[in-house]
């Protein structure tokens, strides 16, 4: 039920000739009735690639300010996460006082009766 499904392979036999034509000669009629040889077109030359650059350049100065920038988010979210933890241990210790108090005021409550 979950085992794939390949498709069949291809059985044409491959082809020789190209997707790109490339004509050999200039063979249409003139524009004008005058008796002059087509000029060969001459295909301009293609552009020169770049050579391939990194994505990022890291100068000295750069590396400081990221390093400085990553020192301060991680203070940051450590701080913001120990605040979240005392916040919860002042949560859990009130509440626990809470229940001392409630529960001396029934036993005493209790024992009066």
């Amino acid at each position: 039920m979950f085992t794939p499904k390949y498709p069949t392979p291809d059985t044409a036999p491959p082809s020789t000739a190209t997707l790109i034509h490339t004509p050999t000669t200039d063979a249409h009629a003139p524009a004008c009735g005058c008796q002059h040889s087509p000029v060969a077109s001459s295909a301009p030359a293609p552009a020169p690639v770049p050579a391939p650059r990194s994505a990022v350049q890291l100068t000295p100065g750069s590396l400081i300010v990221a390093a400085v920038g990553g020192t301060a988010v991680v203070l940051v979210v450590g701080a913001v996460l120990v605040s979240m933890l005392l916040a919860v241990a002042i949560t859990g210790v009130s509440v626990a006082i809470c229940a001392v108090v409630l529960r001396s005021l029934l036993n005493s409550q209790n024992q009066q009766r």
